[in-house]
């Protein structure tokens, strides 16, 4: 294509240039949700293998009282993805075009968000607030957005998850409720003299307030560099991952130390880190606990591991772009504004 063409083709489509600044925008906060509402499904990444577990879904949003509305192009597929990227990303610019609907859930995560991030209508997702929900590779749908807009994007279930009490009463406070929600590890005791699971891990003691900004930690880094992430100064990071080696985790810490976020931030919360321990043939790894004292102690930032964030069944949903409070020798998480309105 020549030059001239090119830039008449850019100028012509002006809500899908990106903006290059990292600077984030102004807070942008969805409605709260309420009975009656209509949530959209929509598959940004891996596509739904199994119609049995969409009709679950559909049976939990209705659950709580949600009606249920599929994204035209919802069971396409084009190998491991979704369908091709226009057409993925068409059915999330619909949703939020749609104003018959109140939010947005990600069926799956997977690869294949990233992908999209060039093809979204920001000006029309500026124009139209509500709830986006996911995890894992649904990351790079609430950081992009997020930077891009100033719109709280949520980093909770999918819907292909066990809708538990646990996972379905944060989500119900935040997200129905409208609370300043106060997060904290379930504590069992069981049949042990102490708790054993969810355990907290305090990395650096201390409190620190910031904006919530993270998610899992693969995906994140490798947005790094674009101008789909925000600007973590001053934040409260987060982040969680899955099925990653320790020296794979080492990296991906390396990568944050170097590009300074993590002196730029003002507290860290790691949540779980599921299948990520020395596995077979490891002779000599580094365990995350080591990397915790290598990476995140020297920052001397109140620091914490194993908050209920992640690849698990009892989760946090929690918003990205909020003020929130953290005491790192506690575990506790204190959202300091509701993030609906």
């Amino acid at each position: 294509m020549q030059r001239r063409n090119f830039l008449q083709t850019i100028a012509a489509t002006p809500a899908l240039i990106p903006s290059l600044s990292n600077h984030n925008k102004p807070t942008l906060k969805p409605a709260r949700l309420k009975a009656g509402d209509t949530v959209g499904l929509v598959c940004p990444a891996a596509p739904a293998y199994s119609k049995q577990t969409v009709q679950v879904i559909v049976e939990s949003m209705q659950a709580l009282g949600f009606k249920v509305k599929f994204g035209k192009r919802m069971w396409e597929r084009y190998g491991y993805l979704a369908g091709k990227d226009a057409d993925r990303a068409a059915d999330l610019n619909d949703m939020f075009a749609d104003s018959s609907v109140q939010a947005i859930i990600c069926v799956h995560g997977g690869w294949g968000c990233a992908r999209l991030l060039p093809l979204l209508d920001y000006d029309t997702i500026k124009q139209n607030p509500k709830v986006l929900l996911g995890y894992s590779d649904v990351t790079a749908l609430l950081l992009g957005i997020y930077s891009q807009t100033g719109l709280v994007t949520f980093h909770g279930p999918v819907g292909a998850v066990s809708w538990i009490e646990f996972t379905v009463g944060y989500l119900r406070k935040i997200l129905m409720e409208g609370e300043a929600v106060r997060y904290e590890n379930p504590k069992v005791v069981g049949d042990n003299l102490t708790q054993v699971a969810d355990r907290i891990d305090t990395i650096v003691a201390g409190k620190a307030k910031g904006r919530l900004l993270g998610g899992n930690l693969t995906v994140l880094s490798h947005l790094l560099g674009s101008p789909y992430v925000p600007d973590w100064k001053g934040s409260l990071f987060f982040c969680e991952d899955v099925d990653e080696a320790p020296y794979r985790v080492d990296r991906m810490l390396t990568q944050l130390k170097l590009s300074g976020i993590l002196n730029d931030m003002n507290g860290f919360i790691f949540g779980k880190c599921t299948e990520c321990e020395p596995g077979n043939g490891s002779y000599g790894s580094l365990t995350l606990e080591d990397l915790w004292l290598d990476h995140i102690q020297p920052a001397q930032k109140p620091a914490f591991a194993g908050a209920m964030i992640g690849h698990i069944r009892q989760k946090f949903t929690i918003p990205v772009g909020i003020e929130a409070e953290i005491d790192a020798s506690t575990g506790i998480i204190q959202l300091l504004e509701k993030a609906v309105v």
